[in-house]
């Protein structure tokens, strides 16, 4: 399947693609709010300024995707993969991120608030002036995050947990992050 073809077909009324393969797909801009894509492979693909609010990304795979703009409001995310993913500006309030790969993710800007990122793999990200108010960040290890103007209060964390670090290095299968 292609992305014209997931239009199509969501356009139809059609809204159930668990396992879809996608692999770099044009979905920029596409109106696929509640959509089911569990499972689904959307590395590489564009997702610049889609509506995917409410989705169900459930153990997806969006290596390298492009969200820019993208609202994710109240999407689920649990356990997705969004290692080296260019989320710039993404709305991602209330989506349930528990568990989710974002190594070396750009979330720039980002709208994290009221978001559940338990026990979350950060390693690596860029939460530039991030919104992060409300945030469930439990488990979640904070070092080596870049936070600089980010937003950040009423959070929920571990007592022992540190806001602040240097961001690290890490290499993603595209190149350096």
């Amino acid at each position: 399947m292609n992305g014209q073809e997931l239009i199509r077909r969501y356009a139809a009324q059609e809204g159930n693609f668990p396992r879809a393969m996608l692999h770099q797909a044009n979905l920029a801009k596409a109106n696929l709010s509640r959509i089911n894509l569990s499972g689904a492979d959307l590395s590489g693909a564009d997702l610049s300024g889609a509506d995917l609010s409410g989705a169900n990304l459930q153990q997806a795979n969006l290596t390298d995707a492009d969200l820019s703009g993208a609202d994710l409001t109240g999407a689920n995310l649990i356990s997705v993969n969004l290692i080296g993913a260019e989320a710039e500006e993404a709305n991602f309030q209330g989506a349930n991120l528990m568990q989710a790969d974002l190594r070396c993710a750009n979330l720039l800007g980002a709208n994290l608030n009221g978001a559940n990122m338990t026990q979350a793999e950060i390693s690596g990200v860029n939460l530039q002036k991030a919104k992060l108010v409300g945030t469930d960040l439990s488990g979640v290890d904070m070092t080596g995050v870049d936070l600089t103007e980010a937003q950040i209060t009423q959070v929920k964390q571990a007592p022992e947990m540190t806001l602040y670090g240097v961001s690290r290095n890490w290499v993603t299968w595209a190149g350096h992050c």
